[in-house]
């Protein structure tokens, strides 16, 4: 259950080997939670995300394949997963690609991969666990969206779009689940130093996964429906959604 202050016990993550999504695990591995199922595509980074919540001090982890756009699959796997493990406190939501926007939006399927992937495969699991956390009575759904879904730029439409439906979407839900015992919290991240952008130039109030991690743990002990980080970014997008048109297609990538 979740204690006291809002920290999970249990957490399931869809995306297990995002960087986020680890630096979040080892966060609330600090704050009580014991029992972790990373939820990602097979390969050496789910192992590795495997062993640093081992480190951190997760008692019971385990990794199971998921993969974004595997739609038809969703429902089962978050059905055995509930059954097996007895439900969970918490489902952190961080499954994600960057894309490449200048090949992307001249190719049809580098397109539908990314907004599958970043929306609505995303879309088709939350629904299932929204079902199977309502069903218990309590828990929490944290999604990793972005500000690039606030207003999505010429530089990054593709992706952006795909993190506004997202979003958009997340927000929805949570309303869905007033009254049931059930919150949503969006978390909307400004450009993050990792492994996704690596290469590129960081843009204005740059964070780090471990910074995203520590918001997502206050964010839950506040019961905060939305998140920014860094959080001047909140008074910064509430300007930028007002910028002229003509002005906001001129913005740098």
């Amino acid at each position: 259950m979740i204690d006291a202050v809002g920290q999970p016990q249990s957490l399931l993550v869809l995306g297990g080997a995002s960087e986020i999504a680890q630096a979040v695990v080892a966060s609330v591995a600090g704050r009580r939670c014991r029992t972790v199922v990373l939820a990602g595509r097979e390969g050496p980074r789910l192992t590795e995300a495997v062993e640093r919540a081992r480190s951190a001090g997760v008692d019971q982890v385990e990794a199971v394949r998921f993969e974004a756009t595997d739609i038809e699959g969703h429902g089962e796997l978050v059905r055995s997963l509930f059954d097996r493990f007895g439900g969970f406190d918490m489902v952190l939501v961080a499954a994600g690609v960057l894309g490449d926007q200048q090949a992307d939006e001249h190719d049809p399927v580098g397109t539908a991969r990314v907004i599958t992937t970043n929306f609505t495969g995303l879309a088709a699991a939350m629904v299932a666990v929204a079902d199977r956390l309502r069903a218990q009575g309590y828990g929490r759904l944290v999604v990793l969206s972005s500000v690039a879904g606030d207003r999505a730029r010429r530089a990054n439409f593709v992706y952006g779009s795909s993190k506004a439906g997202l979003d958009a979407f997340s927000q929805g839900l949570g309303d869905a689940l007033a009254g049931t015992g059930v919150s949503v919290m969006v978390v909307r991240p400004g450009f993050v130093k990792g492994r996704m952008t690596e290469g590129m130039d960081p843009a204005p109030f740059a964070t780090t996964p471990e910074a995203v991690a520590e918001s997502v743990v206050r964010g839950l002990e506040r019961d905060a429906q939305v998140v920014y980080v860094p959080g001047v970014l909140r008074w910064v997008f509430a300007v930028m959604r007002h910028v002229p048109r003509t002005l906001w297609r001129r913005m740098p990538a």
